[in-house]
């Protein structure tokens, strides 16, 4: 359904779903049928990416697909999680996704360090106070608003944070920005 070999990446189930969303969203002249399709396929494919890192050190290692193509290299100072823990969706924001975005990042910069952007879909972000740790945040339009979803590991050797606090800190930010500094129009929720 996402059109992905077996060797996809995490990443590259985020960006096949996104891309997909773009198409068969409800919103613009998708199926709510569809979209729901998009989603469980990209949640058992993130799921079945998950899979090994959960098996017991004793259980015997199925055999390796074959290689398709060499693994991107990767830079010696990436240090970001490739598992945490999902919750899809989070909330959603009342606005456009670009807008949703642009909040995001001023949340981001409260929150953390701004680790990297794919504006308006998705961003990652250092969290440092109150909570330690990495967080994804994707967004997906929604009926003229934006759907948020959120990935949270913990630092190397590290639990992830709790998720429901990630989420909480998030919307408090948002629920905190001045709104009419986005864009120059829009109330303060």
């Amino acid at each position: 359904m996402l059109g992905l070999p077996p060797t996809a990446t995490v990443e590259e189930v985020d960006a096949a779903r996104r891309t997909l969303a773009k198409r068969a969203h409800p919103d613009i002249g998708g199926s709510v049928d569809a979209m729901q399709r998009i989603n469980a396929a990209a949640d058992e494919a993130l799921r079945r990416l998950a899979a090994p890192a959960a098996r017991a050190p004793s259980s015997p290692s199925p055999p390796a697909p074959p290689q398709r193509r060499a693994p991107a290299p990767q830079p010696a100072a990436d240090t970001r999680p490739r598992f945490g823990r999902r919750d899809h969706p989070s909330f959603t924001i009342e606005a456009l996704p670009a807008e949703a975005f642009e909040a995001l990042i001023v949340v981001a910069g409260w929150l953390g360090d701004l680790i990297d952007d794919d504006p308006p879909y998705a961003l990652e972000v250092a969290m440092t106070e109150p909570h330690q740790g990495w967080c994804r945040l994707d967004l997906v339009p929604d009926a003229g608003a934006s759907t948020v979803s959120l990935v949270v590991a913990g630092e190397p050797g590290l639990p992830p944070p709790d998720l429901d606090e990630v989420r909480d800190a998030w919307i408090a930010g948002l629920n905190q920005l001045d709104w009419s500094e986005l864009d120059g129009s829009r109330p303060r929720p």
